[in-house]
């Protein structure tokens, strides 16, 4: 019989959060209580464009980060100021859901994130009004899969989290509630 792994922050949305979201914002029906639906990993490439040895090191970087193969994006249009052509690979991006989501957010609340310098919690205004919540990441030395010795250069990416939160309160008391250390 296969073993069944219980993930530390489905368990706090299920035993804690929702009872409290519940209680705290009276939903009549469970379906109601919003959730956690996934979290997207970008990255731009803007200075590493015309570099493919650069970009698949940036994109091994994402998938140790990630846990899962990154898919790569490419250019809409063509901008002649960004010397960007239609298709051309700019950055590349991450989806996850389920088990390794989970995962994934236990890992940067209870790792990466205490590893910034001088960390004093996430900005609390960075939602979109429609109950997601998106967070940027100057560096990817604050995970411990990166090597300082193996990386080419620092970079960022951005990390979005999608709730079916209808509202930027229910989205914040749902995320604070699963351990997300926002900013006093």
């Amino acid at each position: 019989m296969k073993e069944e792994r219980v993930y530390r922050v489905a368990d706090t949305y299920k035993n804690e959060a929702a009872p409290a979201l519940i209680k705290k914002f009276g939903y009549k029906n469970v379906n109601e209580v919003p959730k956690l639906v996934k979290i997207i990993i970008n990255a731009g490439f803007g200075d590493i464009k015309d570099n493919s040895k650069s970009m698949q090191l940036a994109m091994e970087e994402l998938k140790a980060i990630s846990g899962q193969a990154p898919v790569a994006t490419k250019a809409k249009k063509s901008v002649a100021n960004f010397k960007v052509r239609e298709g051309q690979i700019i950055g590349a991006k991450v989806t996850l859901r389920g088990a390794k989501m989970y995962d994934f957010m236990d890992k940067l609340i209870s790792v990466a994130l205490p590893r910034v310098r001088d960390f004093k919690g996430i900005p609390a205004d960075s939602f979109d009004g429609r109950g997601n919540y998106s967070m940027g990441v100057k560096e990817q030395l604050i995970f411990p899969e990166i090597s300082y010795d193996k990386i080419e250069k620092i970079r960022g990416f951005d990390i979005c989290f999608v709730t079916t939160a209808k509202t930027d309160a229910e989205a914040k008391e749902l995320l604070a509630l699963l351990g997300m250390p926002f900013e006093k």
